[in-house]
Protein backbone atom coordinates (compact mmCIF):
# COMPACT_ATOMS: atom_id res chain seq x y z
CA UNK A 1 0.00 0.00 0.00
CA UNK A 2 1.67 3.07 -1.02
CA UNK A 3 2.05 5.91 1.36
CA UNK A 4 -0.40 8.62 1.52
CA UNK A 5 1.32 11.78 -0.57
CA UNK A 6 0.69 14.78 1.77
CA UNK A 7 1.39 12.18 5.10
CA UNK A 8 4.84 11.83 2.75
CA UNK A 9 5.46 16.06 2.59
CA UNK A 10 5.37 15.84 6.34
CA UNK A 11 8.39 14.65 7.31
CA UNK A 12 10.24 15.76 3.89
CA UNK A 13 13.01 17.54 4.61
CA UNK A 14 12.97 21.26 3.98
CA UNK A 15 14.35 22.91 0.74
CA UNK A 16 18.54 23.40 1.11
CA UNK A 17 17.79 26.98 0.61
CA UNK A 18 15.59 27.09 3.69
CA UNK A 19 18.46 25.24 5.00
CA UNK A 20 20.95 27.71 4.50
CA UNK A 21 18.37 29.57 6.30
CA UNK A 22 18.43 27.93 9.48
CA UNK A 23 22.00 27.61 9.37
CA UNK A 24 22.93 31.34 8.63
CA UNK A 25 20.26 32.13 12.28
CA UNK A 26 21.99 29.73 14.06
CA UNK A 27 25.50 30.40 14.06
CA UNK A 28 24.06 34.28 13.43
CA UNK A 29 22.74 33.82 16.84
CA UNK A 30 25.51 31.63 18.62
CA UNK A 31 28.59 32.81 21.10
CA UNK A 32 30.63 30.17 20.52
CA UNK A 33 31.32 28.17 17.43
CA UNK A 34 28.94 25.39 16.49
CA UNK A 35 29.48 21.57 15.47
CA UNK A 36 27.66 19.61 12.57
CA UNK A 37 26.37 17.62 14.79
CA UNK A 38 24.91 20.39 16.73
CA UNK A 39 22.91 21.48 13.61
CA UNK A 40 21.98 18.50 13.02
CA UNK A 41 20.53 17.96 15.80
CA UNK A 42 18.70 21.27 15.85
CA UNK A 43 17.47 20.97 12.59
CA UNK A 44 14.34 18.89 10.33
CA UNK A 45 14.35 15.02 10.37
CA UNK A 46 16.42 14.75 6.88
CA UNK A 47 18.42 17.90 6.75
CA UNK A 48 21.59 17.63 5.77
CA UNK A 49 23.63 20.27 7.73
CA UNK A 50 26.60 19.63 5.85
CA UNK A 51 25.70 20.60 2.08
CA UNK A 52 23.72 23.12 3.16
CA UNK A 53 27.05 24.83 5.44
CA UNK A 54 28.34 24.03 1.91
CA UNK A 55 26.29 26.02 -0.21
CA UNK A 56 26.08 28.74 2.52
CA UNK A 57 29.66 29.15 2.89
CA UNK A 58 29.87 29.69 -0.86
CA UNK A 59 27.49 32.15 -0.92
CA UNK A 60 29.56 34.31 1.62
CA UNK A 61 32.18 34.50 -0.13
CA UNK A 62 33.98 37.76 -0.85
CA UNK A 63 31.13 39.71 1.90
CA UNK A 64 32.20 41.54 4.87
CA UNK A 65 31.91 38.46 7.08
CA UNK A 66 32.44 34.86 6.45
CA UNK A 67 31.96 31.21 7.71
CA UNK A 68 34.79 30.28 9.27
CA UNK A 69 35.89 26.52 10.88
CA UNK A 70 37.11 27.06 14.28
CA UNK A 71 38.39 23.67 15.78
CA UNK A 72 35.21 21.32 15.13
CA UNK A 73 32.65 23.91 14.89
CA UNK A 74 31.76 26.75 12.48
CA UNK A 75 31.37 30.65 12.96
CA UNK A 76 30.97 34.11 11.66
CA UNK A 77 34.02 36.23 11.70
CA UNK A 78 35.03 39.54 10.29
CA UNK A 79 36.98 39.00 6.62
CA UNK A 80 40.29 39.15 7.84
CA UNK A 81 41.55 42.04 5.61
CA UNK A 82 38.65 44.43 6.61
CA UNK A 83 39.40 43.85 10.15
CA UNK A 84 41.29 46.98 10.74
CA UNK A 85 37.54 48.14 10.75
CA UNK A 86 37.20 46.63 13.97
CA UNK A 87 40.29 48.14 15.52
CA UNK A 88 40.44 49.82 18.69
CA UNK A 89 42.23 53.04 19.79
CA UNK A 90 43.50 51.69 22.54
CA UNK A 91 45.99 48.22 22.75
CA UNK A 92 45.36 45.64 25.57
CA UNK A 93 49.13 44.56 27.13
CA UNK A 94 49.03 40.57 28.38
CA UNK A 95 51.99 40.63 30.82
CA UNK A 96 52.76 37.44 30.46
CA UNK A 97 55.51 35.77 32.17
CA UNK A 98 58.43 34.15 30.75
CA UNK A 99 57.31 31.10 31.95
CA UNK A 100 53.84 31.30 30.85
CA UNK A 101 55.12 32.13 27.44
CA UNK A 102 57.34 29.00 27.52
CA UNK A 103 54.51 27.10 28.84
CA UNK A 104 51.91 28.16 26.46
CA UNK A 105 53.92 27.65 23.14
CA UNK A 106 54.81 24.18 24.01
CA UNK A 107 51.61 22.92 24.75
CA UNK A 108 50.56 24.53 21.27
CA UNK A 109 53.58 22.74 19.64
CA UNK A 110 53.89 19.84 21.64
CA UNK A 111 49.86 19.21 22.61
CA UNK A 112 48.67 17.20 24.25
CA UNK A 113 51.76 17.45 26.59
CA UNK A 114 51.82 16.53 30.29
CA UNK A 115 53.35 18.65 32.94
CA UNK A 116 56.49 16.57 33.15
CA UNK A 117 56.69 16.64 29.47
CA UNK A 118 56.42 20.35 29.72
CA UNK A 119 59.56 20.50 32.22
CA UNK A 120 61.42 18.30 30.79
CA UNK A 121 61.86 20.51 27.37
CA UNK A 122 62.08 24.10 29.33
CA UNK A 123 64.87 22.37 31.61
CA UNK A 124 62.88 23.80 35.00
CA UNK A 125 59.67 23.00 36.84
CA UNK A 126 55.96 24.78 36.38
CA UNK A 127 54.77 26.12 38.63
CA UNK A 128 50.97 25.87 39.41
CA UNK A 129 50.21 29.70 39.56
CA UNK A 130 51.94 29.55 35.37
CA UNK A 131 49.26 27.21 34.41
CA UNK A 132 46.34 28.64 36.63
CA UNK A 133 46.98 31.72 34.46
CA UNK A 134 46.63 30.11 31.21
CA UNK A 135 43.57 28.03 32.34
CA UNK A 136 42.26 31.26 33.63
CA UNK A 137 42.49 32.91 30.46
CA UNK A 138 41.21 29.98 28.54
CA UNK A 139 43.71 29.32 26.41
CA UNK A 140 45.07 25.78 27.68
CA UNK A 141 42.52 22.96 28.99
CA UNK A 142 42.98 19.92 31.05
CA UNK A 143 43.24 16.91 27.97
CA UNK A 144 43.18 13.05 28.16
CA UNK A 145 44.79 11.46 30.76
CA UNK A 146 48.12 9.64 29.81
CA UNK A 147 47.77 5.64 30.02
CA UNK A 148 51.30 5.29 31.98
CA UNK A 149 52.20 5.18 35.64
CA UNK A 150 50.36 7.83 37.54
CA UNK A 151 48.10 8.26 34.40
CA UNK A 152 49.18 12.37 34.34
CA UNK A 153 46.60 14.83 32.89
CA UNK A 154 47.86 16.19 29.89
CA UNK A 155 47.34 20.03 28.53
CA UNK A 156 46.23 21.42 25.31
CA UNK A 157 45.35 24.75 23.58
CA UNK A 158 41.35 25.44 23.26
CA UNK A 159 39.24 26.63 20.80
CA UNK A 160 39.37 30.21 22.55
CA UNK A 161 42.95 29.67 22.07
CA UNK A 162 42.46 29.05 18.14
CA UNK A 163 39.56 31.44 17.82
CA UNK A 164 41.69 34.55 19.64
CA UNK A 165 44.35 34.05 16.56
CA UNK A 166 42.26 32.89 13.85
CA UNK A 167 43.43 29.22 13.88
CA UNK A 168 41.29 26.90 12.12
CA UNK A 169 43.42 24.42 14.28
CA UNK A 170 46.55 23.82 15.97
CA UNK A 171 47.94 22.64 12.88
CA UNK A 172 48.11 26.40 11.29
CA UNK A 173 50.00 27.84 14.39
CA UNK A 174 52.57 30.68 13.00
CA UNK A 175 56.19 30.33 13.06
CA UNK A 176 58.30 31.92 15.19
CA UNK A 177 59.04 34.58 12.90
CA UNK A 178 55.11 35.68 12.99
CA UNK A 179 54.91 35.09 16.31
CA UNK A 180 57.59 37.75 17.09
CA UNK A 181 56.30 40.31 14.00
CA UNK A 182 52.90 40.32 15.81
CA UNK A 183 54.52 41.17 18.87
CA UNK A 184 53.58 37.82 20.99
CA UNK A 185 57.44 36.47 21.34
CA UNK A 186 60.68 38.45 22.43
CA UNK A 187 63.79 37.64 20.23
CA UNK A 188 65.03 34.87 22.72
CA UNK A 189 64.93 31.23 21.65
CA UNK A 190 62.10 29.10 23.18
CA UNK A 191 62.96 25.82 24.70
CA UNK A 192 62.36 22.85 22.50
CA UNK A 193 63.01 25.43 19.31
CA UNK A 194 65.44 26.17 17.07
CA UNK A 195 66.55 29.87 17.57
CA UNK A 196 66.12 32.55 14.44
CA UNK A 197 68.94 34.23 13.46
CA UNK A 198 69.72 37.61 15.71
CA UNK A 199 67.77 36.04 18.56
CA UNK A 200 69.49 38.10 21.81
CA UNK A 201 68.19 37.24 25.18
CA UNK A 202 66.98 40.18 27.16
CA UNK A 203 64.84 40.05 30.15
CA UNK A 204 61.47 41.76 30.00
CA UNK A 205 58.93 39.55 28.19
CA UNK A 206 55.26 41.16 27.36
CA UNK A 207 53.05 40.02 24.84
CA UNK A 208 50.28 42.44 22.94
CA UNK A 209 47.47 41.61 21.34
CA UNK A 210 45.36 44.28 19.50
CA UNK A 211 41.98 44.58 20.53
CA UNK A 212 38.79 44.18 17.83
CA UNK A 213 35.21 44.03 18.33
CA UNK A 214 33.36 41.20 16.47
Amino acid sequence: MNADPEEKSLFAAPPIAEQERMIEAILFASTEPVTVADLSARMPHGSDPAEALAYLRRRYEGRGVRIVRVGDGWAFRTAPDLSFLMQKETVESRKLSRAAIETLAIIAYHQPVTRAEIEEIRGVAVSRGTVDQLLEMEWIRFGRRRMTPGRPVTFVVTETFLDHFGLESARDLPGLKELRAAGLLDNRPLPGTTALPGDEEDEAVTGQTELFED
